[in-house]
């Protein structure tokens, strides 16, 4: 292994994605190509859609309030876990810095969350809570359905412990 592999082995890049609604677009697909790990905030509609993401990237999702019982058995409502060293919290139903849900402060109480990521409102946000040390990402809806103007996804970087080399997919519908 060459320095430069070494020191990159402990990265990883995320692609995220939200509120697909059954639909997600072959532009989508392109711009996440390059990531390791694809996580998906809820409203995933239906598991065609879990089938159409490339099978050799790991894959994170939790459902959301649209989901019927065949994402419901496949995913929890609510992930925490470890990425290169940062508690990352996922959800659907999560809010925002100064408006979380009663769940997600729940959460925050008992568990120092680094990276808190919500979906639901189809609007894509990325904002730092100064009160609780924590980046918060909504990515906002990968999808066709709702009020949305725009598709969005987000990719990162997630480096010894930084959240870092942040891209937005942003599409006219």
């Amino acid at each position: 292994m060459h320095k430069f592999e070494y020191l990159n082995a402990f990265m990883k890049r995320i692609g995220l994605i939200s509120d697909t609604h059954s639909v997600i677009p072959e532009s989508v697909l392109k711009f996440m190509e390059d990531v390791d790990e694809i996580w998906h905030a809820g409203d995933i509609g239906s598991i065609e859609v879990v089938h159409k993401l490339p099978g050799n990237k790991k894959f994170r999702a939790v459902y959301g309030n649209i989901d019927g019982s065949e994402i419901r058995s496949s995913f929890n409502e609510i992930e925490v876990f470890e990425c290169e060293g940062i508690t990352v919290l996922l959800m659907h139903i999560g809010g925002y810095p100064g408006k979380y849900s009663k769940q997600a402060k729940e959460i925050f109480d008992s568990t120092k969350i680094d990276l808190f990521i919500s979906g639901h409102s189809h609007i894509l946000k990325v904002m730092y809570d100064k009160k609780l040390d924590m980046m918060h990402i909504n990515p906002g809806a990968a999808g066709m359905s709702g009020f949305h103007e725009k598709q969005t996804a987000v990719k990162f970087v997630v480096d010894d412990q930084q959240i870092k080399d942040l891209q937005i997919f942003n599409l006219n519908r």
